[in-house]
């Protein structure tokens, strides 16, 4: 079966927050959701990296000072490896040189701590403007296309409607089309989007999925993980 990448637009979002002060990320996080998007907040720059290896995000608020290095350092990285999702930095660095350094690593916007909140929404608005729509590309599995940005799935011309739990096993397995994702990776994913998991969760929503998608888009690969694509 062939994935098949394709350009679209944007709407709701998933949001990365990479945040390690508890008041404000709270304020960010409840701020952000209020306004429909999913937002999986981490708080060390490790616990990003681990996030952006499973999951598609449409934007991402970076803190610079964390508790494991410097987001600037997390900022080249993306960077260097091609990834082009729109970054905003949140920071309590007011100099003009650190507003520089950031702007210069690759980030789209800068917001220099203390900050209004709907100041950050109109931040965000902007940012996601200037890309004209085209943050995330759509994906083609076999008849099935997949806007994981839009949250949106269609079959044919009939869309599919997905739930929130449903989204992140699927932005989980499409993190890496065709390669085979452990039942792990997908569980810590569905404790990322504030999901109790129980011994068979994973199985269940996998499940809900295949009716949804089609029973041969979502391949059990016996004793190692699931897929998206045919089987081998």
């Amino acid at each position: 079966m062939r994935v098949q990448l394709i350009g679209t637009r944007t709407s709701g979002l998933r949001v990365l927050l990479v945040e390690d002060n508890i008041i404000l990320g709270e304020a960010v996080r409840d701020h952000v959701a209020a306004a429909d998007h999913a937002v999986d907040w981490m708080k060390t720059l490790e616990d990003a990296r681990v996030s952006l290896r499973t999951v598609t995000y449409g934007l991402i608020l970076l803190d610079l000072r964390l508790p494991d290095g410097s987001g600037i350092a997390l900022l080249r990285e993306l960077r260097a490896a091609g990834t082009a999702t729109p970054v905003i930095i949140l920071t309590a660095h007011d100099q003009i040189s650190d507003r520089i350094e950031g702007l210069n690593s690759g980030a789209d916007d800068y917001l220099v701590k203390p900050f209004d909140l709907g100041e950050l929404s109109a931040r965000m608005l902007a940012v996601i403007r200037r890309y004209g729509g085209n943050i995330s590309p759509v994906i083609h599995v076999g008849e099935v296309k997949i806007s994981p940005v839009d949250r949106r799935v269609f079959a044919g011309d009939e869309e599919i409607g997905l739930s929130g739990r449903e989204w992140a096993v699927l932005d989980t397995l499409l993190a890496r089309p065709g390669a085979i994702i452990s039942k792990a990776q997908i569980e810590e994913a569905l404790y990322a989007f504030g999901s109790e998991i129980e011994s068979n969760t994973v199985e269940v929503y996998v499940s809900r999925l295949r009716k949804k998608l089609g029973r041969d888009h979502v391949v059990t690969v016996r004793g190692v993980g699931y897929k998206i694509g045919a089987p081998a």
